[in-house]
């Protein structure tokens, strides 16, 4: 390590203050230095000793907004770092790419991040700077709307997500009218939602254009590097769906409209128990939820068990939903330190466990990663970091029982078991939905820039794979469904990834079955090659595939069908 980057703090918790002037000489440095075979790696190492810093910064202002939406101060610190920092970075990372690659050097396990590289600095546009920070301060404001969206039940104040324990009782006028209630409160900013709607699309199509490319799409596809798969793929996928999963949806569906012995199904009928049988309660607070899940996951394996007890140990969850606490669940990176943080908004439902473990899968790929030498090399593709965590997910189900640690009994276990492999079978065509709407968004524009035109959009495509559901007299609802979809807003495109990598988890599931400890070994090794190979190749070390096609879709649901 050179001399001026011993200088660098080992965690960015002490540099959450730190301004530009701070960082940029370790920038000069590293673009003064001379690269031979030689000192390509200690180039590479300094470079990732800062930027790993950076992104622990940038990471760690983030989690400290969405903790509490209403805090000015985190607003502030945040938005700092975007008006500050990330402007003045951005152009000193694009010269040192520029370097790497003009050097011709091929540094070893390097081939695919020079890849990433090359397509970063083709991108790269200094006039679309200001255009990302202000794409990123409105989906501040995105995060905001939802996440002050509360109502009053029952003499008390409930947010949105808090509410969704009540659709899992067994009297239906209770669910009715908690939906009804929810919906009217989502509703309320359909207006909010729209303007901000129009001003991240108009953004968003002025950073493609300036980019020198023909769409948003195309711009998007190579700023997530999806090298290996191109939109026509999308487009089989959902017909494969289309064709394999829809009818089993129908059947799925149906069959609970009978159970519950209902002439139609209803919106407030989809999260209850068919059989009338009490919602599960896995836990009361986030402490019986850690360490559940804790004794879970290391009955998985032990490794997976040591990585999450470090989570623990560290204080590196916040679980609890709370007003002003931004929407949705996820796991982020603190790189410097080499550690995951998950952040999510627990109200005591199996469907929170569920969200724990899944984000469970993507911390323990994070630790997995990490001991690869560069940054670059741990920039995993989100087709394969969801097989992580959608893996994580089928592994633990036979470790849900008390008698294993967990939190059911056998039979609830057993019911919790069918109603996951059930919603995978929901959950593909409901994906299909939510990417083909950001296709036709983004091949439509003009008509994009209508909201009503959206809405209309969103209501053909759910019509089409969404059966049985009956949405009379709800259908401003049902057409504004993609206002809560906060990966529209947030992450555009970033949706497929969930359908394409369910596959992958499920035949590492099936894998499991007729091997449990292979499964998982070669599941681990595939987490620890990070971003350094082609998702072909990471599926296939998992033991799986990386396909589209409605035969290999088919392979799966067979299976989940007999269950």
């Amino acid at each position: 390590m050179s001399n001026s980057f011993s200088t660098l703090p080992r965690d960015a918790a002490q540099i959450l203050d730190w301004d530009w002037p701070r960082f940029e000489p370790y920038y000069q440095e590293l673009a003064s230095r001379r690269l031979s075979k030689e000192s390509v790696v200690q180039f590479l190492s300094d470079w990732t000793r800062l930027r790993d810093l950076l992104d622990e910064m940038f990471a760690r202002l983030n989690v400290a907004k969405d903790s509490n939406t209403a805090d000015k101060q985190a607003e502030a610190r945040y938005n700092r770092y975007l008006d500050e920092i990330y402007p003045k970075m951005m152009p000193e990372e694009q010269r040192l790419k520029k370097k790497l690659l003009e050097s011709g050097l091929r540094p070893e396990g390097f081939e695919l991040p020079l890849r990433r590289i090359e397509t970063e600095a083709s991108l790269f546009r200094e006039a679309n700077l200001p255009l990302i920070v202000e794409v990123n301060k409105l989906c501040t404001e995105y995060s905001k709307i939802v996440g002050a969206q509360t109502v009053q039940w029952e003499g008390k104040e409930l947010t949105i997500a808090q509410l969704r324990p009540i659709l899992e009782e067994p009297d239906r006028d209770k669910r009715e009218k908690a939906w009804r209630l929810a919906t009217e409160r989502q509703l309320a900013d359909r207006s909010a939602i729209n303007d901000l709607w129009q001003k991240l699309l108009n953004l968003r199509l002025k950073i493609a254009a300036n980019a020198g490319l023909p769409d948003y799409r195309s711009y998007r596809w190579l700023d997530l590097a999806r090298f290996d798969y191109t939109p026509k793929d999308c487009f089989e996928f959902h017909c494969s769906i289309e064709k394999v999963v829809v009818p089993l949806a129908a059947e799925l569906l149906e069959r609970r409209r009978k159970r519950l012995g209902v002439d139609r199904l209803r919106p407030w009928d989809t999260a209850v128990d068919p059989l009338g049988r009490p919602r599960l309660r896995p836990f009361e607070d986030v402490n019986e939820l850690i360490a559940g899940t804790r004794t879970i996951l290391q009955q998985v394996d032990d490794r997976i068990g040591r990585a999450f007890t470090v989570l623990v140990e560290e204080r590196l969850l916040d679980l609890d939903n709370r007003k002003n606490k931004a929407p949705g669940g996820y796991c982020t990176s603190f790189p410097a330190v080499k550690r995951p943080f998950i952040f999510m908004n627990a109200v005591g439902t199996h469907q929170d466990l569920m969200t724990l473990i899944h984000e469970s899968g993507h911390a323990v790929h994070d630790i997995e990663a990490s001991r690869l030498p560069y940054f670059q090399q741990r920039q995993i593709n989100l087709e394969f970091a969801e097989v992580a965590s959608m893996g994580m997910e089928l592994l633990s189900m036979p470790f849900w029982t008390r008698d294993q640690g967990g939190f059911y009994t056998e039979a609830e276990a057993q019911r919790a078991q069918q109603e996951h492999l059930e919603g995978l079978v929901l959950f593909w065509p409901y994906m299909s939905v939510v990417d083909l709407f950001q296709h036709w968004v983004y091949e439509n524009p003009d008509q994009a820039r209508d909201p009503a035109r959206c809405d209309a959009e969103w209501a053909r495509l759910w019509q089409r794979f969404m059966p049985v559901v009956d949405w009379s007299g709800f259908e401003d609802a049902l057409a504004t469904g993609w206002h809560r979809k906060l990966h529209i807003h947030l992450e555009p495109f970033y949706y497929v990834e969930y359908g394409l990598a369910q596959l992958g988890a499920c035949q590492v599931w099936l894998n499991a079955q007729r091997d449990r400890t292979s499964a998982v070994t070669a599941f681990l090794e595939a987490l620890g090659l990070g971003g350094t190979r082609p998702l072909p190749e990471l599926y296939g070390t998992a033991g799986a595939r990386f396909a589209f096609d409605a035969e290999t879709l088919a392979a799966v649901i067979g299976p989940i069908r007999r269950l």
